[in-house]
């Protein structure tokens, strides 16, 4: 599919460019695109790169409190069409929801028991996508009465999918380093049916550290709002069986890491759902940061070997390749990550991050006032 080339979006790209912080580029992102592809309601989220389960920050537009468990929950186990998951391995990572459907919304569960109840019509989304990983979603909205999604509104959203998932990929690199104090893992404990169990201190002041943003209270007599993309992460290792795992930053930008894995009984049926937080460890998010500098697949792994202390001639012989080739794989690392010297690399990719406060403030928007 070709784009136009059009004033509106170089605007598009230019403010995407410009952008100083994932929330600035949302919301930059949304105001203009507006104003070329209609919609009424949005809602901008990052993801996990590694898995595309959501993280922070997130972005809602023109959708009040409630109903955030139906839409993030229809991605995991509703029988739902035009899945952000399918679009993450798509061609053209975009996709409306009438033209998918054959202009028969009411085949997919989430038109049903999220859109149509809101007055909403069609749902455009797409992945923001980059080098085949997924960066952040989008969900746009149009009321009922107005006209679907038409190609020229994906072909827009198509442009902008690899250059906001390749701005979204740069702000994962790390800034300066500290402490939120906290060190003792976090515990959540959910039952078969998704209601939260019980919970431990660690977990709630962890759960405090991250930034606002859409949150449900599970139906239990423990009344605390847990963030989507920690109910998402639970959700998927209750329906999956298996395990999952997100990297999410605090308010005060330091790497959390969140792995939920389903308990059995004795039977193999599964029972409860256990969640746990805590600190990330430098080799969990260093990739993450190797990605936000561009490094290529090889010069991670030379940048892994320094890490752990390997001579140049001594990567040489592992990676069965010339000492030049070695040089010239950190001189590259050097350029594109900005350091002078192995110290200051393994500093810069593997310590514990942190990024300002200001950009982890995750904001609810109605008719363009933040709420």
């Amino acid at each position: 599919m070709t784009t136009p080339a059009s004033p509106s979006l170089s605007a598009l790209l230019s403010g995407i460019a410009a952008a100083p912080d994932a929330h600035e580029l949302f919301e930059r992102t949304s105001t203009r695109l507006r104003r070329s592809v209609g919609f009424d309601a949005a809602v901008w989220v990052a993801t996990d790169p590694v898995n595309g389960l959501t993280t922070a920050p997130v972005r809602v537009e023109n959708l009040h409190e409630g109903g955030c468990g139906t839409y993030w929950e229809s991605e995991i186990f509703a029988e739902h069409v035009n899945l952000f998951r399918d679009l993450a391995v798509a061609q053209v990572p975009v996709a409306g929801l009438r033209a998918v459907t054959g202009d028969r919304p009411t085949l997919s569960p989430l038109y049903r028991s999220f859109l149509r109840p809101r007055g909403f019509s069609d749902e455009l989304r797409a992945v923001l996508r980059v080098d085949g990983q997924g960066w952040g979603q989008v969900s746009l909205f149009r009321d009922r009465g107005r006209q679907a999604f038409a190609a020229a509104d994906i072909a827009v959203l198509q442009a902008l999918s690899a250059p906001m998932a390749r701005r979204l990929r740069g702000f994962a690199r790390p800034a300066t380093t500290g402490s939120d104090g906290v060190h003792a893992p976090g515990l959540l404990l959910f039952g078969a049916d998704g209601a939260l169990l019980s919970v431990n201190d660690e977990a709630r002041e962890l759960l405090a550290q991250m930034p606002p943003g859409p949150s449900t209270t599970t139906d239990s007599g423990l009344e605390l709002p847990l963030p989507v993309w920690i109910l998402s992460t639970a959700g998927r290792a209750r329906l999956t069986g298996d395990s999952a795992r997100i990297r999410i930053r605090t308010l005060t930008g330091r790497w959390l890491v969140c792995h939920a894995s389903c308990l059995r009984d004795v039977n193999g049926d599964p029972t409860t759902t256990a969640l746990v937080i805590e600190h990330a460890t430098p080799s969990e998010v260093a990739a993450l940061v190797a990605a936000a500098y561009e490094l290529t697949r090889r010069e991670l792994e030379v940048t892994e070997l320094v890490a752990a202390g390997l001579s140049t001639a001594a990567i040489a012989r592992y990676l069965r390749v010339s000492a030049h080739t070695v040089r010239d794989h950190v001189k590259s690392v050097f350029d594109k990550t900005g350091v002078t010297s192995r110290g200051e690399l393994v500093a810069a990719l593997f310590t514990e991050y942190r990024q300002p406060a200001a950009e982890s403030i995750t904001l609810r928007v109605l008719d363009g006032q933040a709420s």
